[in-house]
């Protein structure tokens, strides 16, 4: 099993299933308008035009599940993101990462690497690579244009 096992539901409402991006690296990151780490939005986006034309896809997953700082509907959200920081990657649907009723994904992430590998906040990063496998994790304090993170996109290109 890996994470090409699983499918999510676009924030528009169509079904996102992770086999269409088997042979690609995927960052994925719990999001949320309203927390301190929102401004990585940007560094996503920049992630995103600079490594997505070599086949990195980034891939958003809005939560609630800290803080509460993601209340908002799909459509908020999508309309938040395109306008406040210009953002072109996917987003699933709101989703939780957390706890029993975690996204099957989350819970799969758990069982691989350990309770531990959980996110803590929001923006926490998980790099999966083209065969479906974790690569890495980072918790929300390591930015995603950091140098530890940009190096293991390249590294899974």
């Amino acid at each position: 099993m890996g994470a090409h096992d699983f499918t999510f539901t676009a924030i528009d409402g169509t079904p996102l299933d992770l086999k269409g991006l088997a042979g690609k690296p995927v960052l994925l990151v719990n999001v949320a308008s309203y927390c301190g780490f929102t401004p990585q939005y940007t560094d996503l986006q920049a992630l995103h035009e600079t490594y997505g034309p070599r086949g990195l896809v980034v891939l958003g997953v809005p939560s609630n599940d800290f803080g509460a700082q993601e209340p908002r509907s799909e459509g908020e959200i999508a309309t938040f993101c395109e306008s406040t920081y210009g953002v072109s990657f996917p987003l699933t649907a709101k989703q939780k990462v957390i706890g029993a009723d975690a996204h099957p994904l989350y819970k799969w992430i758990a069982a691989e690497a350990g309770e531990g590998a959980a996110p803590r906040w929001n923006f926490h990063k998980y790099l999966i690579g083209k065969d479906g496998s974790l690569l890495g994790a980072w918790p929300s304090r390591v930015r995603p244009a950091s140098h530890e993170i940009t190096s293991a996109i390249e590294a899974a290109l």
